[in-house]
């Protein structure tokens, strides 16, 4: 564990000491794009974040190589070079990409070539189990079909929900925490030693995550771009992956008997390994319903609009950080769920509790429909827009002020001076009438 810890240490170090470097390149190469309808920043906001979260990879890959309990991973596989080759691929289309906006189809095409690079370096899917039946092989047509589709589906949920500051990098850091877990209780918890290199690939990106995210926050000073939000979904994937194609049930019989009794025994485990999406459930639904609604509508799946499920939060009357924050929940409340409910699924209690962290959920998505106030003793400990009490100082704005101001919708590029006065004059009688509730 020890050897986990320093790789995640060292990789998320020089992912921060290198974003700020990074962000003053993006200003001079001109990677600040202008303001669109579909954006909820206000100001012009530098992108290339990607440049400093592969650097942070190559440097925790580079840290564990030298490492004596991880080094075995490099010795006995070729995972972690056939990650860098595939890596390095999506990354270098990700950085041109955020200069010169690439189109659409060119950059499917190249997420299924790095897929396909991976595949060729023996990333890829080998058997899968199934209940009742047993280890099922694969062809190796079977597998690289399945191991490019897992891969460019991850790539683009996760670029899809990288719509508010801190959003897709703090959702993938919870994602490959909850891989870590599995994989390193697979690892060490049964020995099974083919459940490393998923180990290693978890360590590193919650590195680069963690790195990239106090730079990331909102306000943001930089964006991690198409070359961070399709880099940390390959090796997402990439770590699903591994774990998925490599493990093979019926090394387990030792402890549950046969291949087919081991499968159907340890079927719960396998739930996050069968389904890597419920890792990420929430970007996987944001882009089935985008692709429904652009397709029901007449576009193309790839045209960006303001429909997302962040999006949504924001109209109904949510802040930056309030929606952020709800994502944060549901995807931690589904992705540590279904790894509790892997490890203990006969536990009643697990299930008790998801339901009821689930009302917590529902609770908090219904935050603007009432003002939260907090008792006077409590005010110390939260924001300043959860306070009764107002400022007296002239020309400081109240607390309400301050917190309908915070709450207050963007208003897209376009809309003329008229409408927005109206919309915010709208908005702040919405506020006034809750308030007065």
């Amino acid at each position: 564990m020890r050897e986990y810890l320093l790789t995640l240490c060292i990789t998320a170090a020089v992912t921060y000491l290198l974003t700020g470097p990074v962000r003053k390149f993006a200003i001079v190469a001109g990677a600040m794009p202008e303001i669109r309808a579909r954006d909820v920043h206000r100001e012009p906001t530098p992108r290339l974040g990607g440049i400093a979260m592969f650097f942070g990879l190559c440097a925790g890959l580079l840290v564990a190589d030298h490492l004596p309990n991880l080094n075995a991973v490099f010795e006995n596989s070729n995972e972690p070079r056939a990650l860098l080759s595939g890596a390095a691929l999506i990354w270098l289309i990700g950085v041109l990409d955020d200069k010169f906006e690439i189109d659409a189809l060119i950059k499917l095409g190249a997420q299924m070539i790095a897929a396909g690079v991976m595949v060729m370096q023996g990333l890829t899917i080998l058997w899968i189990p199934v209940p009742g039946v047993g280890t099922v092989s694969l062809t190796s047509g079977q597998g690289t079909l399945l191991t490019v589709a897992l891969v460019v589906i991850t790539i683009n949920a996760v670029n899809f929900v990288d719509g508010l500051d801190g959003l897709a990098a703090g959702m993938v850091c919870i994602a490959s925490a909850a891989s870590f877990m599995y994989a390193y209780r697979i690892w060490y918890g049964y020995g099974i030693e083919a459940a490393a290199p998923a180990t290693l690939f978890a360590a590193i990106l919650m590195g680069m995550c963690l790195g990239f995210l106090p730079h990331n926050m909102h306000p943001a000073r930089i964006f991690m771009g198409d070359s961070g939000s399709m880099l940390i979904g390959l090796i997402l994937a990439a770590g699903a992956i591994s774990v998925t194609g490599q493990v093979d049930p019926a090394t387990l019989k030792l402890n549950f008997g046969t291949g087919r009794d081991a499968t159907h025994a340890m079927l719960p485990v396998f739930i996050p390994l069968l389904m890597p999406l419920t890792i990420i459930a929430i970007p996987f639904a944001d882009l089935v319903l985008a692709i429904v609604r652009r397709t029901w509508n007449g576009k193309s799946p790839f045209a960006a609009d303001r429909g997302h499920l962040h999006h949504r939060l924001l109209e109904i009357g949510h802040s930056h950080s309030r929606a952020v924050l709800i994502m944060y929940f549901w995807s931690a409340l589904i992705a540590f769920g279904t790894v509790a409910y892997s490890v203990h699924s006969t536990s009643m209690w697990i299930l008790l509790l998801i339901v009821a962290l689930s009302a917590l959920g529902l609770v908090l998505l219904l935050l603007p429909r009432f003002t939260p106030r907090t008792p006077r003793w409590a005010e110390a400990f939260v924001p300043p827009r959860y306070r009764r009490r107002r400022a007296t100082a002239a020309g400081e704005l109240t607390a309400e002020d301050a917190r309908s101001a915070e709450e207050e919708p963007p208003v897209p590029a376009g809309v003329n001076g008229a409408t927005a006065i109206g919309a915010r004059s709208r908005f702040q009688e919405r506020r006034e009438a809750e308030s007065s509730r």
